[in-house]
């Protein structure tokens, strides 16, 4: 008796299940992947048919043959298992204490004069994967003496690699730091 009345219960649970929770997001998936493929398979970028990563989440490069990633909060940095910030107040002394480290790093690695925001920060996800063109500009000169180039030569790679504002005013210049370092190792002195 009690079956009878939960029948239909089940049966609705079961078809709005399999509707709405597996139809319709294929759906949704495919068309996504038909209309816009690139982007609905994770923006990966693919060198040598092999996907090296995405234009989404920010990787670590180290040293002075490379453009410089904005920092990440996370540990291990760039970790796109998680996401996440400090959680440090502007007032912390930890978190001031970072920033002093990171603009005397920067400044020890590109020279004296004043640091972008962005090089000493780390964004509210940590996976950021751009940086300003201030950045950009700012590294450019020691990385192009660190790699035996013309400075003019990594200064016109970082301008041809530099995404401008939407509409000239939503958001500010920044370049993708995979990118820019692929375009980078593709260089040679002439």
């Amino acid at each position: 008796m009690i079956l009878r009345e939960l029948r239909p219960t089940i049966s609705l649970v079961i078809a709005f299940t399999l509707l709405l929770g597996v139809m319709l997001p294929w759906g949704f998936t495919r068309a996504m992947q038909a209309a816009l493929p690139w982007q609905a398979n994770g923006s990966l970028i693919m060198q040598n048919g092999q996907a090296i990563g995405s234009a989404l989440i920010g990787q670590a490069f180290t040293g002075p043959l490379w453009f410089t990633p904005r920092p990440s909060a996370l540990t291990p940095p760039y970790n796109s298992a998680t996401s996440g910030a400090s959680n440090l107040a502007s007032s912390s002394s930890a978190l001031l204490q970072t920033i002093k480290t990171r603009v005397s790093a920067y400044q020890t690695a590109y020279g004296p004069g004043p640091v972008p925001a962005d090089a000493v920060t780390a964004s509210g996800s940590g996976l950021d994967p751009d940086i300003s063109q201030d950045n950009a500009l700012r590294q450019a000169p020691a990385i192009a003496a660190a790699r035996h180039l013309p400075a003019a030569l990594v200064v016109a790679l970082v301008t041809a690699h530099t995404r401008q504002p939407v509409l000239g005013i939503i958001g500010t210049a920044h370049v993708n730091v995979l990118e820019l370092n692929l375009a980078l190792s593709q260089l040679h002195a002439p």
